[in-house]
């Protein structure tokens, strides 16, 4: 009876050991990050070294801009699989994230390392769009004098632009618009929408419009456009 009476006592976290990872991963999956975060701190308690619950936690600290934590998690994930490029690349987001939202000495004491980790993201993965999109910003909004180069920003461009043209087109974009040739920037927008049809790159344009070259008509025209593709 005392052995019976043991095991009741016990099941709720027995059966809780033994749950089903797919229940909270369709929560997260579904973007409900509020009902999942606190399942997963649970599961990681009893699942320790469990990656995927690890890097989910991660990404649902970056969502909530909790810089600190995201980093704890990419540096535990990155430090136990060095060879994985998104861990290396969601390491260096999450210091990159707390570098632009944070004290400005500080964040110049952590350049080295979110361009270390971006940069093993890409040799770890010659295909990583997002590392090298993230490397392209980074070179480019950096004061020349702690490392910017917009010579290194346009060879990850160059870079992207085989793997992923409309990605090539939409940093050159990026990097004319930053170093305000705005008809340059122009083209390649427009040429990103000739390739990629998407609503990324029509906004990017309508946004050059509309923010840098004082031509809200021309943005409505361009955002039109893309409603009725679409449609």
């Amino acid at each position: 009876m005392k052995l019976l009476l043991y095991v009741l006592l016990l099941a709720p976290f027995h059966l809780w050991s033994q749950s089903d990872f797919e229940a909270i991963k369709k929560l997260f999956d579904q973007g409900k990050y509020v009902l999942a975060k606190p399942q997963l701190e649970i599961y990681l308690q009893e699942n320790p070294n469990h990656t995927q619950t690890i890097e989910y936690l991660g990404d649902i600290a970056i969502h909530n801009k909790q810089w600190d934590e995201a980093i704890a998690y990419f540096k535990k994930l990155k430090n136990q699989f060095p060879k994985k490029a998104n861990y290396q690349f969601k390491y260096g987001k999450s210091l990159g994230m707390k570098a632009r939202s944070g004290n400005k000495l500080k964040a110049l004491s952590m350049v080295d390392d979110i361009k270390t980790a971006f940069e093993t993201a890409v040799k770890l993965d010659p295909k990583h769009v997002d590392a090298r999109w993230a490397l392209v910003i980074v070179y480019t909004e950096l004061p020349g004098i702690v490392g910017g180069s917009e010579v290194k920003a346009q060879k990850y461009s160059d870079e992207l632009m085989k793997i992923s043209p409309v990605d090539g087109y939409l940093t050159r974009g990026y990097i004319s618009e930053y170093h305000k040739r705005y008809k340059d920037a122009e083209k390649h927008y427009l040429k990103a929408i000739e390739i990629g049809q998407s609503k990324v790159t029509y906004q990017k344009l309508a946004d050059l419009y509309k923010n840098k070259m004082n031509s809200p008509e021309k943005a409505k025209q361009i955002l039109d456009l893309y409603q009725k593709k679409k449609s």
